[in-house]
């Protein structure tokens, strides 16, 4: 995975903190006509990869199907620092962010399926915890892993 050096470059440590306690972050796919397509997910980042589940119908799993490449980003706005001249133009925002590109794939194996579905269940329902989910509902839903090959992380305060 590469890290590219930016102006106000979040550490690793806080790029991994991001991606582990956001609570949503967005997927941009490209369709067929190569026209970006963004969504909102929730998801599971472990180990330099991001993972997420959904239907398995629809323009995001197609997109990904047909062209694996995809970009995925979290960000947390803390407030806005208006400039003490009181022009609107000379505002910023106190934020962190992180932009994460690679290449995406569905998962088949079923056992994969369920820990990567009961990673999620922990996330975000951890009270669900433990809980075996139905053979039914990880068979006929699609897990997708994201190998990042690409991090980088910015801050302004």
């Amino acid at each position: 995975m590469q890290h590219r050096m930016k102006t106000h470059q979040l550490a690793a440590e806080q790029i991994d903190s991001l991606l582990k306690n956001s609570p949503v972050g967005t997927l941009a796919t490209v369709n067929e006509t190569g026209v970006p397509y963004v969504t909102p997910l929730h998801y599971h980042y472990d180990n330099g990869r991001i993972y997420f589940h959904g239907l398995p119908k629809g323009q995001k799993i197609d997109n990904i199907k047909r062209n694996p490449h995809v970009c995925f980003n979290v960000y947390r706005m803390e407030g806005l620092l208006p400039d003490s001249s009181g022009t609107p133009c000379d505002t910023n925002t106190k934020y962190q962010s992180v932009t994460a590109q690679g290449t995406a794939e569905v998962v088949c194996d079923i056992d994969r399926k369920r820990t990567i579905l009961d990673a999620i269940v922990n996330k975000y329902t951890p009270q669900y915890s433990g809980t075996r989910l139905p053979d039914n509902m990880v068979k006929g839903t699609v897990v997708v892993a994201m190998e990042i090959t690409e991090l980088t992380g910015k801050y302004w305060e």
